[in-house]
């Protein structure tokens, strides 16, 4: 089980808090929709911003974020390879 929230609403004028919970929910833009895992944190988060988002609870599981390298460590990386070619 997973919940669907989409940004329904443009979060301008909102408060700070309000926006890094959307921030948080991953919506960046208006319009923006991610399929999050259906725990109780995230259902307080959506709670908090209900009147920016919509949200329906849908059958298919959420995948797991990529991780990602920090920056520097992947221009370290690319220095590396390019040193060792020649």
């Amino acid at each position: 089980m997973a919940l669907k929230v989409k940004l329904v609403k443009s979060s301008a004028g909102s408060s700070k808090d309000m926006l890094d919970t959307i921030r948080g929910l991953g919506l960046n833009k208006f319009g923006d929709e991610r399929l999050l895992k259906d725990t109780p944190a995230i259902r307080g988060m959506v709670f908090k911003v209900k009147h920016l988002v919509s949200s329906e609870v849908v059958s298919q599981e959420a995948q797991a974020p990529k991780r990602r390298k920090p920056r520097k460590i992947v221009a370290r990386d690319r220095a590396r390879a390019n040193a060792a070619k020649g």
